[in-house]
């Protein structure tokens, strides 16, 4: 399908015209004193307390660490701790804790030192998503262990704690109450020196680190939330690693030298249609919208290849996604499943599509949609509106599509919380009101399902019954992407749990 003009993206254009004009050569980066500088994506929300989600943030960085880490294959792997198991009560998980680990502050990791920390972030009012509403409890067993309980069995806890909000620090972080203080209190590779509000911080080589030692002695990390900025700042060798890179901008900084990786991210852009209400209670006008959009078209042509089109709900992000693309579109289809459903020339169907700016690539797919829906005899009204005005309507089935970005994974690399938030039939952000009594009884064996590659199936098997039941479009997956100049060592991690900054290696 070729699409218009008018769909095209200028500002990809723009951007690409404005990198090239600022580039004014291909000349080495050489870093001094192997010291290096990032441009991170996202600033800390709130002074990186770990309820606010800037634990990850510590753990991306190479300064925080959590008990369990996770492989390439969503497993749970070693962390600070470096075995787990289930006592002879399901309800609580025995985790022992590895020697030789000491806190930037120089006292020792020790198993109060974790009841702690654990304690704190499961007690504050809103606690991360990963331990919120699980009855979480710590104690110590002996020096080198802790039990974790939970108000009912988890399978999962030792996934659960790899989530990047679970860090551990030391005791002295907590000693003055209120938010605790992350200055020097972690455990990880590198020490947080300094912090700059949201807009930069140091970090400093933890020469005591038990594990390897990362090659920078110095990072200054800068927070630049405009992606050309951050862009050119790579290309002009201000930073020798950006993160969030424009997929215009790839020609450019591989032209001054640099080097750009585009990976899978844990996203689904879906276009959620409301089924608690004509049109799309009807599974063939659900199906007929799916049969009309072409998928491989708006991830090549309308984003630039910046995505990949979704086949279904997880992409190759995780290792259950799916490998097969999806089909391009059927327009005969498409018009054949508006008829049996009652709707064409003497019956025109016209719906409402939703969506926000907040990603900039919502209201050009929205365009991109409409008029691949308007070929097949769907006539639609777009509206682009702020995402918290718009969410109390869609949540109460006063929408009729609605086009959404969403993560499916929650805190940490399993996909129960997700698969039962947004599609069950009591789920707590089931926008597009599915409820299917098979899908329900599928994600609830996940409570009592342990085995790590068992679960996998059974999301690969719910993900199978929500595209059968064109509970919503899957559109696309969007790519993360990072640029090195001056750097080596970055190996790309689409679950986001590698700590990013400590592979960096300075080139000179």
């Amino acid at each position: 399908m070729k699409l218009p003009a008018r769909l095209r993206p200028a500002a990809v254009t723009v951007l690409a015209l404005t990198l090239a004009a600022c580039s004014g050569g291909a000349a080495p980066v050489t870093t001094v004193n192997g010291e290096i500088a990032v441009a991170m994506q996202f600033p800390p929300r709130s002074a990186y307390a770990f309820d606010a989600d800037d634990g990850a943030l510590l753990m991306t960085l190479g300064v925080a660490e959590t008990l369990t880490s996770v492989d390439a294959s969503a497993q749970p792997a070693p962390g600070l701790a470096t075995g787990w198991e289930q006592t002879a009560d399901p309800k609580i998980w025995r985790f022992t804790l590895r020697d030789g680990v000491t806190f930037h502050d120089g006292t020792p990791l020790t198993a109060d030192a974790v009841v702690t920390a654990l304690t704190y972030i499961s007690t504050v009012s809103a606690p991360p998503r990963a331990v919120r509403d699980i009855g979480l409890t710590v104690e110590a067993d002996g020096a080198g262990a802790v039990l974790i309980g939970t108000s009912m069995a988890d399978p999962v806890l030792p996934l659960r704690m790899s989530s990047g909000n679970l860090g551990i620090l030391a005791p002295s972080a907590y000693a003055a109450g209120g938010q605790p203080q992350v200055v020097r209190t972690a455990t990880g590779p590198y020490v947080l020196s300094a912090v700059n509000g949201a807009d930069s911080a140091v970090l400093e080589r933890n020469d005591a680190y038990w594990g390897a030692a990362p090659a920078a002695s110095k990072v200054t990390v800068r927070y630049v939330t405009d992606p050309q900025s951050r862009a050119l700042a790579l290309q002009s060798g201000d930073v020798q690693f950006a993160e969030g890179l424009p997929h215009a901008a790839t020609a450019q900084v591989e032209a001054a030298g640099g080097a750009v990786t585009a990976y899978p991210a844990a996203r689904t852009v879906e276009l959620l249609l409301n089924q608690s209400a004509e049109p799309f209670n009807d599974l063939r006008v659900r199906r007929a919208v799916t049969a009309a959009i072409d998928r491989p078209t708006l991830a090549a042509q309308v984003l630039q290849g910046a995505a990949t089109p979704a086949a279904d709900l997880f992409g190759t992000a995780v290792p259950w996604g799916s490998r097969v693309p999806p089909p391009a579109a059927d327009l005969a289809e498409a018009k054949s499943l508006l008829t049996q459903a009652g709707y064409g020339p003497g019956k025109p169907l016209t719906v409402r599509l939703w969506t926000f700016p907040n990603r900039p690539e919502m209201p050009v797919l929205a365009t991109a949609i409409q008029s691949m829906l308007g070929e097949a005899g769907i006539k639609v009204e777009v509206t682009v509106g702020d995402y918290s005005a718009q969410e109390p309507k869609v949540l109460a089935g006063d929408f009729d599509m609605f086009l959404n970005s969403r993560s499916y994974l929650s805190d940490f690399a399993d996909a129960a919380s997700v698969l039962t938030s947004d599609y069950t039939c009591k789920g707590s952000y089931n926008i597009d009101h599915f409820c299917s009594p098979e899908f329900d009884t599928l994600v609830g064996t996940l409570a009592t399902t342990s085995d790590v590659t068992a679960r996998q199936k059974v999301f690969t098997q719910a993900a199978g019954i929500l595209t059968d039941q064109a509970a919503g479009v899957m559109i696309v997956h969007p790519n993360n992407t990072a640029g090195t100049r001056g750097v080596t060592g970055f190996t790309p991690d689409p679950l986001g749990v590698r700590p990013v900054l400590p592979q960096l290696k300075p080139a000179g």
